[in-house]
């Protein structure tokens, strides 16, 4: 788990006692302390009363589903990491899961080692955002053409004009800012955004390449760059000069 001394709290939420035991198991055996629910409401309850670092959420519950419930927990203003368990493997459930502020999803029936996986990849990322990334960020203000993003304060503007984010696709325009004019693969964005240390899921950073464009493309010319087979780009179309103490 994270490269840290502090045991990550996970909170599993499953209706089904199997699954829960499973899941239980196999996070404990790799040194989580695991809590479980078998409701959407007792997992409000539980994520409000004892604040995990990560929630392995079912979509299928017997009350409220695990979208409203990760609906809930934004709207009361907690972000804690979430890994969606579905059993329905389309593009609309995991496109639903990513706008609500998920960050990963893993089909039923899964593999345990997969789904450990999964959850030392966003414990990881989650640590990463905490520590890491804080000291050298004084006085970060990221500037390409008219697009302004201000580390510190965790704003970001264009044109004047004040755009709201979710933490991931602040984290994700922040990485391409300072990286302006390099193509960036989607393997580069999973590990470097995400915190995954393999490939693949390239429909998670597709999909949120697409929320930054709905943000940024109404306010000005379009700053995301899609170099086809390869990845990502931002950069101004007309040269517009780069004034930021980014490296």
């Amino acid at each position: 788990m994270p490269d840290n001394d502090r045991i990550p709290q996970v909170l599993v939420v499953d209706d089904e006692p199997n699954i829960r035991e499973l899941v239980q198991v196999a996070l404990k055996f790799h040194g989580c302390s695991v809590t479980t629910a078998a409701t959407g409401r007792e997992a409000l309850r539980q994520a409000d009363a004892a604040r995990p670092d990560l929630i392995v959420l079912d979509v299928m519950l017997p009350d409220l589903d695990g979208f409203e419930v990760c609906r809930r927990l934004r709207a009361a203003g907690n972000e804690v990491p979430v890994i969606f368990l579905t059993a329905r493997d389309t593009s609309s459930d995991t496109v639903t899961g990513l706008a609500l502020g998920g960050d990963d999803y893993v089909t039923k029936p899964f593999s345990v080692e997969a789904l450990v996986a999964r959850v030392r990849a966003v414990l990881r990322r989650a640590s990463r955002t905490v520590t890491d990334d804080l000291p050298d960020r004084s006085g970060a203000l990221l500037r390409v053409a008219d697009l302004e993003l201000d580390e510190d304060r965790w704003s970001v503007r264009r044109a004047g004009v004040p755009v709201e984010l979710s933490p991931t696709e602040f984290r994700l325009l922040a990485y391409l800012m300072r990286h302006e004019g390099l193509v960036l693969t989607k393997s580069q964005l999973l590990e470097n955004v995400w915190g995954w240390d393999y490939s693949g899921a390239s429909q998670i950073v597709e999909t949120y390449v697409s929320y930054l464009r709905r943000k940024l493309d109404p306010l000005g010319p379009p700053l995301i760059h899609t170099q086809r087979g390869v990845g990502y780009s931002l950069r101004a179309e007309h040269g517009a000069a780069r004034s930021d103490g980014a490296t």
